[in-house]
């Protein structure tokens, strides 16, 4: 019996072994996929849900890429992070505060960021095979925190054509869980570096608070 339990738990861990690895496999290529895109600009639809709570918010935005850089305009909320300074405007309040923010808190802001960082913070698991909302192939990948991260878990469902993903699930520590949609994708957009730092001079009276 024991002989067989221990055979058992070894091809257990042998399954987990080649999930592991092809779900690695397949980030490694959504990364390369990502690098090669050349900039980016995604428009989204973000389902914000407090699993606690029952609250929820639903919004359309639209983000701009490049490397690690990146823009998001949503209808209250705009920021820009340029590599290491993070400017948020607040729409209603006319305010923007500015930070450096760390690797963590990148990944909540923008959670493409986890192809390209998800090595040391996560294990991963192959979850199987789905057919996106554009009605394309995908690979589904689970990420699961090593640490206390502020991102416990993350599921990506990746489109097999373009080896970019279509779906981001994240699942943070305080039981909030943010799911983004890809509506529409344009790559190949070559975009100035002013498309990822604020620009003062363009909201007039703005209130700015430095947090650095």
């Amino acid at each position: 019996m024991m002989k067989k339990l221990n055979i058992g738990l070894y091809l257990l861990a042998v399954a987990t072994a080649v999930h592991a690895q092809k779900a690695e496999s397949i980030l490694d290529k959504a990364a390369a996929a990502y690098e090669n895109t050349n900039g980016i600009t995604v428009s989204l639809a973000a389902h914000i849900r407090a699993e606690r709570q029952g609250d929820s918010e639903s919004f359309e935005a639209v983000i701009d890429m490049k490397g690690d850089k990146f823009r998001l305009i949503a209808p209250d909320m705009r920021t820009w992070f340029d590599g290491k300074t993070l400017w948020t405007y607040m729409v209603r309040a006319n305010e923007v505060n500015i930070s450096e923010p760390s690797g963590d808190e990148l990944q909540t802001l923008n959670p493409i960021i986890l192809l390209r960082q998800y090595g040391k913070d996560f294990n991963l698991s192959y979850a199987g095979e789905s057919t996106s909302d554009l009605g394309k192939m995908a690979d589904d990948v689970k990420l699961v925190a090593k640490r206390n991260h502020d991102i416990a878990e993350a599921d990506l469902q990746i489109d097999r054509a373009t080896s970019l993903p279509v779906r981001i699930s994240v699942l943070m520590r305080n039981d909030v869980r943010n799911t983004i949609r890809i509506a529409s994708m344009k790559t190949g957009v070559n975009q100035p570096e002013t498309t990822f730092t604020f620009n003062a001079a363009e909201y007039p009276g703005v209130l700015e608070v430095d947090l650095r």
